[in-house]
């Protein structure tokens, strides 16, 4: 359960990153688009790491 709430919590933080992109100002679009591809790597990163540490969790509770 735990694990699936860290799951939740990292793409409603992702998807934050996404909504909030599009409401910065910038420079130039090339900017912005630069910026909002590093947020929603940085964004998928935590997803992932989310997803690992929900897989790691129910192999020890199988355990």
């Amino acid at each position: 359960m735990k694990a699936t709430l860290q799951t939740l919590a990292a793409l409603t933080f992702a998807s934050t990153l996404l909504v909030g992109c599009h409401g910065k100002d910038a420079e130039s679009p090339e900017g912005a688009a630069e910026e909002a591809g590093e947020e929603i790597d940085e964004a998928a990163d935590d997803a992932a790491d989310a997803v690992e540490d929900a897989g790691d969790e129910m192999e020890d509770s199988v355990d």
